[in-house]
């Protein structure tokens, strides 16, 4: 019922609005005002974020007057003639942190390397799991900022803090946990991150952005498998190892993490190889064909 009722709603409101051009990401209520503006002789674009397009923007690209893809291989689910590789947009603002406004801020030493652990805001039990479990042993070589989520804060840090106590009290101070990080942290956090542990979602193109490497982490439970598709698009830049949730075994993702820690010139590298699927003009291109469209 969700569909009709909301066709009928965007009927109305697409009829009272009478817009110049219609931009939709998806989902059943895109889908339903894009139907409704087509009705209206109203141009339609769409963008689609993920490797695998969902079901709204497969139904949509019927209709649609132009499609634009963040990944390269989307492009392929579309018709090439209305269909373009945009990128997916990202604020530049994330990519203008300080390393030394990080240290100030996380009260980070400059004697080890920084992972950034991005568990989202919602939070991701089984990254923070890992990352509990890994404590003891990455500690004493490197440097943790661990956005654990908003709802696990409390129960990450009480937990760490038990574990760190009864093993290693002397490096509490490397472990930096955060229930979210806001723009500002976020930008130095980036900007001084050596690795960045983090889903396979919106935020490829965020690190890709700062030029980082990365271990992506899948959520095995997304709509289409999406984000493991996303994962191993990403990789094949080499900017990134893809370790799948199934596959989280402590011993193996701690000397996953060391490794690439040893060979700093290959993370620059791995860097430098993703830098190039960040596209900053991703929004003024879909801003510039939505113009394009309503005149």
């Amino acid at each position: 019922m969700k569909l009709p009722v909301s066709l009928v709603q965007a009927l109305w409101l697409v009829w009272k609005i009478m817009p110049d051009a219609i931009f939709s990401k998806g989902g059943y209520g895109g889908v339903s005002a894009a139907l409704a503006g087509r009705l209206y002789f109203v141009p339609v674009l769409i963008h689609e974020s993920d490797s695998i397009p969902g079901l709204a923007n497969r139904l949509l690209a019927k209709i649609a007057n132009r499609i634009a893809v963040a990944f390269p291989s989307t492009a392929d689910f579309f018709p090439p003639k209305k269909t373009a590789l945009v990128g997916n947009p990202a604020r530049s603002e994330l990519f203008e942190g300080s390393a030394e406004i990080a240290a100030k801020i996380f009260g980070l030493s400059s004697k080890k390397p920084v992972i950034l652990v991005m568990a989202g805001s919602q939070g991701a039990q089984s990254i923070n799991d890992i990352i509990l479990a890994a404590l003891p042993k990455l500690l004493v070589r490197t440097q943790i900022i661990h956005q654990t989520g908003t709802k696990n804060y409390e129960q990450v840090k009480a937990e760490a803090e038990v574990a760190l106590n009864d093993t290693l009290p002397e490096f509490k101070e490397n472990y930096h946990p955060i229930a979210f990080l806001n723009e500002e942290e976020y930008k130095h956090a980036l900007k001084i991150a050596s690795l960045i542990i983090s889903r396979s979602g919106s935020s490829i193109f965020e690190i890709a952005g700062a030029a980082k490497p990365s271990i992506l982490i899948p959520l095995s439970s997304s709509a289409n498998d999406h984000q493991k598709r996303n994962a191993y698009e990403y990789a094949k830049t080499g900017a990134a190892v893809v370790t799948e949730e199934a596959n989280l075994m402590l011993n193996l993702f701690v000397d996953q993490i060391l490794r690439l820690l040893d060979e700093p010139e290959k993370l620059e590298e791995m860097g430098e190889k993703g830098k190039p699927f960040y596209k900053p003009d991703a929004a003024r291109k879909i801003a510039e064909e939505l113009i394009r469209l309503a005149e």
